[in-house]
């Protein structure tokens, strides 16, 4: 989006705010109400757009994943996974809806492809966007030189949960 004079400031900060209350109200939750502290193991793929959560060895978590974005902490970039055309199809996901959430109330940071990093920035458009995605928490973890950042969605117990 070119045309930043259509950016409200005070409506994005006002729809932030609200976002990040809703992602930190669901992230302890899912935290809290999946046991997701201490010695829990995970693996995550973006191939089938899953992660699994274990302890002791045993399965007792799984949920889909829909990747945000990526980060790279040489470059200090952020892409936003709907302008990533590597990703495999399944972790875009609805990714897209944020871009278009983003160009019809006029906050030019969500239909931009990317961006350079700023934490707190790509902090909002997380939240943002797990907002707009309606997930139920967020994930990040790295490899090599990229931070990865998924909405989590769809979790359920596995048989083998504690």
């Amino acid at each position: 989006m070119k045309d930043s004079s259509r950016h409200d400031h005070s409506n994005w900060e006002e729809v932030v705010l609200a976002a990040r209350e809703r992602a930190r109200a669901k992230q302890s939750r899912m935290v809290e109400h999946y046991g997701l502290s201490g010695d829990v193991q995970y693996h995550w793929s973006m191939d089938d757009a899953r992660i699994t959560w274990t302890r002791d060895g045993a399965t007792f978590l799984t949920g889909r994943l829909t990747m945000i974005g990526s980060m790279s902490p040489s470059r200090k970039t952020w892409l936003w996974a709907w302008a990533n055309e590597s990703l495999p199809r399944p972790v875009v996901g609805d990714i897209e809806q944020v871009r278009r959430f983003g160009e019809a109330n006029g906050f030019p940071v969500l239909p931009w492809p990317g961006f350079d990093y700023d934490p707190e920035l790509v902090a909002e458009a997380r939240m943002v966007a797990a907002s707009v995605l309606d997930a139920e928490g967020l994930w990040a973890d790295s490899a090599d030189d990229v931070q990865f950042h998924f909405a989590i969605h769809d979790l359920t117990p596995t048989v083998g949960r504690p």
